[in-house]
């Protein structure tokens, strides 16, 4: 199997430490010779399309690579040099690691020259080298003034110290030293992150006869394998990998840095489309806002808050609103905070890098730094220093702040995981340490920030002190009631959580479904005492015709309130029994009852209402309630019209 239908190739597997992959994109003005000089080093021809050979021209991104004895691969990403282009550009340019600025000695600078250089330098490239095309065409002393020029127009950007190489794909001058120059250039790039979550951002779909869908790009992090499942985000469409292959070759498992092709099982060509991500993972999810940081080019025009651009990241594109913290404005090389509301959802890490263009007319005029993925809402003139440390500070102070910033909501682990651009091993080593430093704690799944704990705790018990206070003879306060004072911030379905973190708090102790402090023992008053024993009296002195809630009430001129929280208390302490709402005995008269109940039941195993009232020399008024509580606890057994004796 072929995946790479034609020039699209990506890299091998990994087979010792020494094989080492990076990603060079070219950049330049359009006729520069890109192509041309690609196909010169690698023999292979990146303009894939019909069109790009007839025109002779690159319109969409082409694909080759250079293999090195030492182990070394070097895939290649040529660019679309055309300003109407751009967006093709800029698919590309998301996954590159290095860079071949192309300039062509015949035209010198020209204005792609400046935009894709402005492109790389907001995508925080870091090293590449500059290819003076097209020398024979030029004599001597007109390409020293475009090499000096070359060396003015890349002063202070990251290519200020790259090799300035004249070389012609036409007679081959050259050819072989720009190779072993990128090199010695590919040698010093940083790997991607191997160890992240798995992701790579759709540049090409096609269909191939005998295999079905097959996706290509460059995977950003992670590794995937034959027969893994996937899912295509935005759209949520899932699948299997079928075949992979790197660099012309089919692989069991394809590493992050590489050109990969994914031949996918389940999934139809005509559902996917570029700017979409493959993942193996449930722990990324889509976004269509996002914090970032933003710098505009020092030839950029203003910028208002709220206007619309043209937003791209990963081989995506669509368009947002901006929204720029703490001003109306920014102006050309300017930097800010702010929001963008996009239009299509995206697939992002804090750490992502993006790019901005003008709605109209198209210029690329900034780009920055994805702070937030999944930002919270944020209040006119609130605080901006979580963006400041998710901006620059180390990976424990990012996840801190998001963890601290999280609330009771808390994080999960896997949240975290597919938040943040980094290492697995790194993302959780970072919380091992914040855990071990008592800066964060773990209630189940769940990771709170020690503050948002103390506040927690503090406020439980604040809440128990202050209704204990205003309820001394309650014995504690509902879960239910204690819980629902924590308002909005406390996610709802947690309470497993929610038992988890009460465990933690020692001066609290659970009795059944009530919550007191330790400290907190029911104490009457003077007062209180003395309305005990009226209330014991008064039940005590009628007997089996006890009066009725109110009828109590009225006769001992005591509050509703007041009653209540007696009888509650007196039923808890075990002096009352509860018949029913309005009807209490004393637990004396109750023992009675059993007792009367025992020995009429030993001479007659049946019993009528009108049996059981005269036993209890009571009326019907009472004898109904008195059996319907027998009943419910299972002291009688109703069989029509008559009970039968439970207890032995």
């Amino acid at each position: 199997m072929n995946l790479s239908k034609g020039p699209d190739r990506a890299f091998p597997d990994f087979k010792t430490m020494d094989e080492k992959n990076v990603i060079l994109g070219t950049a330049g003005h359009i006729d520069h010779g890109k192509s041309s000089l690609v196909k010169a080093m690698t023999g292979v021809d990146p303009d894939r399309l019909k069109e790009e050979k007839e025109r002779g021209i690159t319109i969409d991104l082409g694909f080759a690579d250079i293999s090195y004895p030492d182990g070394l691969t070097v895939g290649i990403i040529d660019v679309p040099g055309h300003e109407k282009l751009i967006k093709n550009m800029l698919a590309g340019a998301g996954g590159i690691d290095m860079v071949l600025m192309v300039i062509a000695a015949d035209e010198g600078i020209m204005p792609q020259s400046r935009e894709h250089l402005s492109i790389c330098k907001l995508l925080k490239i870091k090293t590449g080298i500059v290819a003076i095309t097209k020398v024979d065409l030029v004599d001597d002393d007109w390409l020293a003034l475009v090499m000096d020029e070359a060396r003015g127009f890349v002063k202070g950007t990251f290519l200020e110290n790259a090799e300035i190489i004249p070389v012609s794909a036409k007679n081959g001058m050259n050819v072989d030293v720009l190779k072993e120059k990128i090199r010695e250039a590919a040698v010093g790039v940083s790997p991607k992150l191997i160890g992240g979550l798995f992701r790579l951002p759709i540049d090409r779909v096609f269909t191939l006869k005998g295999f079905g869908t097959v996706v290509t790009g460059t995977a950003l992090s992670g590794s995937i394998s034959m027969d893994s499942p996937v899912e295509i985000l935005p759209a949520g469409i899932t699948g299997k990998v079928r075949g992979l292959q790197s660099h012309g070759k089919s692989v069991t498992t394809a590493y992050a840095g590489r050109r990969t092709g994914i031949n996918l099982q389940g999934i139809a060509r005509e559902d996917l489309k570029r700017g979409d991500v493959v993942v193996t993972s449930d722990r990324l999810v889509s976004t269509k806002v996002i914090e970032a940081s933003l710098e505009l080019l020092d030839s950029a025009p203003t910028v208002k808050s709220r206007s619309r651009l043209h937003f791209y990241t990963g081989t995506a594109e669509t368009i947002a609103v901006i929204v720029i913290y703490g001003r109306e404005e920014i102006k050309a090389g300017e930097a800010c905070y702010c929001r963008f509301r996009l239009e299509d959802p995206v697939v992002v890490l804090s750490g992502d890098r993006y790019i901005v263009r003008r709605f109209s007319p198209l210029e690329t005029i900034g780009g920055g730094n994805i702070l937030d993925p999944y930002p919270v809402k944020r209040k006119k003139n609130t605080s901006l220093d979580d963006l400041a440390v998710f901006d620059k500070g180390v990976l424990k102070e990012k996840i801190e702040t998001n963890i601290r910033r999280s609330l009771l909501n808390g994080c999960t682990q896997a949240e975290i995981e597919g938040w943040i651009q980094d290492g697995l091993l790194e993302i959780r080593a970072a919380i091992g340490q914040l855990l071990k430093d008592g800066a964060i704690i773990r209630s189940e799944d769940l990771l709170l920030h020690q503050e948002t704990f103390s506040v927690f705790r503090d406020g439980l018990l604040s809440s128990l002190a202050a209704f204990h206070k205003a309820n001394p003879l309650k014995p504690g306060l509902s879960r239910e009631d204690l819980k629902a004072g924590l308002g909005k911030h406390w996610r709802t379905g947690s309470d497993k959580v929610f038992s988890g973190l009460l465990a933690m708090i020692s001066e609290i102790v659970p009795e059944r479904e009530t919550l007191r402090l330790n400290s907190f023992r029911v104490s009457l008053s003077g007062a209180d005492q003395g309305l005990k024993q009226k209330v014991l009296a008064a039940i005590e002195a009628k007997g089996y015709q006890p009066p009725l809630k109110s009828e109590l009430a009225a006769e001992l001129q005591a509050t509703d309130k007041d009653l209540t929280d007696m009888l509650k208390l007196m039923v808890k302490e075990g002096s009352l029994v509860r018949i029913n709402e309005t009807i209490y005995i004393t637990s004396a008269l109750y023992a009675d009852m059993i007792g009367l109940l025992r020995v009429a039941y030993s001479v007659k195993p049946e019993m009528t209402v009108a049996e059981f009232r005269d036993i209890l020399g009571t009326t019907r008024k009472y004898a109904l309630p008195f059996l319907e509580y027998l009943d419910s606890h299972r002291v009688t057994l109703r069989l029509g019209d008559i009970r039968k004796f439970m207890l032995k």
